[in-house]
């Protein structure tokens, strides 16, 4: 394990997903949601490829025992997109990324209702205080004024992504029983590559030269950020590079500021803030009770039978 390493690799893709999402709010101005889907998804499976074709896993990503579960992931997934890169097109970039960061609080809901875990005390006080802090996001979004700019469709939209995103992630768990991980990735790729194309009949602009290198850019920054991630995972613990996910904030800060002159409001700050501490609090209750349960059956596989 190289701990150093894993949360480098993960702030980088904290960083690569972040530029994707910036390149979106940009593109969403002129180009409908389906076109940028579809390059969203196919160029992002240009660095996948390679990346599986390096390390000898391409035979293992289109194997598969459970197409039907590929399926469904890549639906919930898509389903995301479209509400996510909506978000992006009404709200301000900081305000889109942070509401997004309720994903890993449903996910905890999620995973007690379908996947049966035991949720205890303490993890549902962190659910329900990284919930006030999304009502506190979303508190200036939800009077006449945000209504009449769009923004708290924007702000509906922005939970709705997140919502899918928690479900994606349960689908994701479900997966791992019988997939590889680069299985799960370029099946939820190629999937939403064909729902994105398949929106061509609707409507699509064409791209100038500038914005074609802007939208291919958007698919690369995906497949990158998507191999840094699985990377960071590969030389240290879940426990510890996850919480790095939430260094998207500086980065969202940053570029709304420096490329839309948008600055987040009080009220986002606190409240992203309020849900950023709960979502490591779970974290932390997470890596505690596995790191017990590990040690649970440790001492019972050296119990005399």
């Amino acid at each position: 394990m190289k701990p150093a390493l894993g949360v480098s690799l993960k702030i980088l893709s904290a960083l690569a997903f972040t530029l994707m999402a910036a390149s979106i709010k940009l593109a969403s101005a002129t180009y409908p949601t389906g076109q940028l889907i579809f390059f969203r998804s196919a160029f992002a499976l240009v660095p996948l490829i390679a990346w599986l074709a390096v390390s000898d896993a391409v035979v293992n990503a289109v194997r598969t025992h459970n197409l039907k579960g590929h399926l469904l992931r890549s639906i919930i997934g898509a389903t995301g997109m479209v509400l996510g890169f909506s978000a992006l097109a009404y709200l301000p970039l900081t305000e889109a990324v942070a509401i997004g960061y309720a994903a890993p609080l449903i996910v905890v809901v999620l995973a007690a209702l379908l996947l049966k875990e035991t949720v205890r005390a303490y993890r549902w006080s962190a659910v329900g205080v990284g919930f006030v802090g999304v009502l506190i996001m979303l508190s200036p979004r939800l009077g006449s004024e945000g209504l009449a700019e769009g923004a708290s469709v924007g702000a509906l939209f922005a939970i709705g992504a997140a919502c899918c995103t928690a479900g994606a992630t349960i689908q994701v768990r479900r997966l791992t029983a019988t997939e590889r991980t680069g299985a799960i990735v370029f099946y939820f790729t190629a999937v939403t590559t064909l729902i994105g194309l398949s929106t061509a009949a609707f409507g699509w602009i064409m791209p100038t030269p500038l914005d074609f290198a802007m939208l291919i850019g958007i698919g690369i920054l995906g497949g990158i950020g998507q191999i840094l991630l699985t990377e960071s995972y590969r030389y240290a613990d879940a426990s510890l590079v996850a919480p790095f996910e939430y260094t998207t904030m500086i980065w969202a800060t940053l570029l709304g500021w420096f490329v839309f002159g948008q600055w987040p409001e009080a009220a986002v700050i606190a409240g992203a803030v309020l849900v950023t501490a709960s979502g490591i609090f779970v974290i932390y209750r997470e890596r505690r009770l596995g790191l017990q349960r590990r040690k649970e059956l440790e001492t019972s596989s050296q119990r005399p039978g």
